[in-house]
């Protein structure tokens, strides 16, 4: 009798065991147990926040070469000193130019009553724009070896050539006190010898007398002057 104890101890151990096998086939839960229990996952601690990345550095952008300073275009040579003559296009008046260290004067002469003494700068492309009085104004260029343009005198505009003048040619003037009345004279003596002139008896233009070339002698109503060449 003292063995059926443990046989029936053992028999209602497995009674219990197949008990909870169906029982844990049917509700699909594993039986508990103190060896299948999850042992629960600590929580995780919060992860602190990441510092931006620093953004990428550029690489360095090679400096430009110094700027090499600019070579000055060279200024254009002065126009040189030289005197010119010659007609308008209608060849009813003659012109007369000196230039002198960048500056210009200029005669117009009909040889009978129109007249004009014009003055003026001449630019380094050998241009000029030159003027006198009443509104007379010249405009021309040296170009060549001459100086074409137009000049105006008495509201009258006439174009003209002058060439270089050499030897005597070129533009003469005198001034000077004749029985109290001032006289100014000029002259254009042109390449060919030709003289055209007039004489301004206080205010009163006419024709001139011929002038000496070589000398500047002219006698004006019985008085002799001396005509010297014009420069600026």
């Amino acid at each position: 009798m003292k063995r059926a104890g443990p046989l029936i101890t053992l028999i209602t151990g497995l009674v219990v065991g197949l008990f909870m096998l169906s029982l844990n086939a049917t509700t699909g839960k594993p039986a508990p147990s103190s060896y299948g229990r999850a042992t629960p996952s600590p929580a995780a601690s919060p992860t602190a926040p990441r510092p931006p990345s620093p953004a990428p550095s550029k690489p360095a952008t090679p400096t430009a070469n110094p700027r090499i300073p600019a070579v000055p275009s060279p200024s254009p040579s002065p126009v040189p000193d030289a005197r010119y003559a010659g007609r308008t296009a209608d060849d009813t008046a003659s012109v007369a130019i000196t230039l002198r260290k960048g500056r210009a004067v200029a005669y117009f002469c009909d040889g009978h009553t129109r007249e004009a003494w014009l003055r003026g700068a001449v630019e380094g492309d050998g241009s000029m724009h030159l003027t006198g009085r009443g509104g007379s104004k010249l405009d021309g260029a040296v170009s060549g070896g001459q100086v074409t343009g137009t000049v105006v005198v008495e509201d009258r505009s006439s174009p003209f050539t002058a060439a270089e003048a050499g030897g005597r040619a070129g533009v003469y003037r005198a001034t000077a006190e004749v029985r109290g009345t001032k006289v100014v004279g000029g002259w254009i003596v042109l390449q060919n010898g030709r003289q055209v002139g007039i004489v301004n008896r206080g205010g009163k233009p006419a024709a001139a007398p011929p002038i000496d070339p070589a000398t500047g002698r002219v006698e004006v109503d019985g008085t002799p002057l001396t005509a010297a060449p014009v420069v600026p």
